[in-house]
């Protein structure tokens, strides 16, 4: 994957500690370029600077650079839970100890990082300076913490920051995670439907289309597009048996009545679900749909802001699905982009989309938040087959 990779498939490393302790200089030094601005004057770091970089092997990887957990003032509370924000959807944290050494703020931050499971490691900046003492040092020994000593300013261990960054990361982003690979096989046919609708953006298709449709590429399938209206023709004039149709949730009870029953069949989402969640727990959710009771609140998770149109899908079509199939007077709340209650416990139900510009890091917390509390979740296409009364089918092809 390229530096030009979807915000969502990319590892969030997150850079947090006191002010001055010496992370955006450490940000540049670890990217080789002038990112963000670097001041001996505590504070210059008021809102997350984002940076894309190229981690190889890992591929592509976002680092953070974010307020002084040790701000002051009221705009100082608010830069740190920007910071807290910024740690919630992190894949990998660095936090970096400047001169005065491990202190309250750090203990506090490394406690919160724990509870996130989040790998981290201390990273002891300005050993040119000074290095870290005996104390700090056997701190991070005697908890198995993983630390290094470096200079930002000279470069002094930076490399060995990286290929710790490297042995830290989650396992399944050592590897590429699969939509609908290991569905088919080389040679096969798959057909893909895809409508263009009022919500379609003009000129291109949606991120889960595209990356479902490169990864066929990649595994040398034969792959053909149609929207939902031409499905029955083209299966008419395919010489063989497609492997898979793969179709748009929002037309997804038109195509299972168009497409044989001895076809396997599924959604753009729910291979999302499965790519960026966990299916198996998303299906368990879309299940209590037939549980809600009148008053119930359901939450609308989307991952993006967007222009809503009269059709939306997380705004109109799915409360309309929803209300028809349970036949219950229900309130829904949409909350868009990193936007996430913190009252989740007054939601019934929440249905989430396909997280395509969420990381998979992101998404899980998401749904671990939603199930300490209490909440069944599910996600848009998960919700939608059940409404639509194919759920069955559309999991079949993964043997849940």
């Amino acid at each position: 994957m390229s530096t030009k990779a979807p915000r969502g498939v990319r590892l969030v490393i997150a850079l947090a500690g006191r002010r001055n302790a010496g992370k955006s200089s450490l940000i540049n030094a670890i990217t080789d370029q002038e990112t963000a601005i670097v001041s001996d004057m505590p504070g210059t770091t008021t809102d997350p600077v984002a940076k894309h970089y190229e981690l190889l092997p890992l591929g592509p990887v976002t680092f953070y650079d974010t307020a002084g957990l040790d701000d002051t003032g009221e705009l100082g509370e608010l830069r740190i839970k920007a910071t807290q924000k910024i740690l919630w959807r992190s894949d990998v944290a660095v936090v970096v100890v400047g001169e005065e050494g491990i202190t309250s703020h750090e203990l506090e931050i490394i406690k919160d990082i724990q509870k996130l499971n989040i790998p981290f490691l201390v990273a002891f900046n300005k050993c040119d300076l000074n290095e870290p003492s005996a104390k700090d040092r056997a701190y991070c020994l005697e908890n198995g913490f993983k630390s290094i000593h470096l200079s930002a300013q000279t470069g002094a261990n930076v490399d060995a920051v990286k290929d710790l960054l490297i042995s830290i990361a989650p396992p399944e982003m050592k590897h590429n995670p699969v939509l609908a690979g290991d569905l088919i096989q080389e040679g096969d046919w798959v057909v893909c439907v895809v409508p263009i609708d009022l919500a379609a953006p003009k000129g291109r298709l949606i991120l889960p289309q595209v990356q479902v449709l490169r990864e066929m590429l990649d595994c040398d399938a034969v792959t053909i597009t149609v929207k939902e209206r031409e499905i029955e023709e083209a299966l008419r004039g395919l010489n063989r048996k497609p492997a898979l149709v793969i179709t748009d949730s929002q037309v997804v009870h038109s195509v299972a009545g168009d497409v044989p029953s001895d076809i396997p069949m599924t959604t753009f989402s729910t291979l999302f679900a499965r790519y960026k969640g966990d299916l198996p727990r998303l299906v368990e959710g879309a299940e209590t749909i037939d549980k809600l009771k009148d008053g119930d609140t359901v939450l609308i998770g989307e991952a993006c802001s967007h222009h809503s149109v009269a059709d939306d899908i997380g705004r109109v079509k799915i409360p309309r699905w929803v209300t028809q199939y349970t036949g219950k007077s229900l309130t829904f709340e949409t909350y868009s982009g990193h936007d996430f209650p913190e009252d989740l416990e007054r939601f019934s139900l929440a249905i989430h989309c396909g997280a395509c510009m969420l990381n998979r890091t992101e998404m899980l917390r998401r749904m671990n938040e939603c199930n300490r509390r209490g909440v069944p979740v599910t996600n848009y296409g998960v919700a939608i087959s059940k409404v639509q009364g194919v759920l069955d089918r559309v999991i079949a092809p993964f043997r849940l």
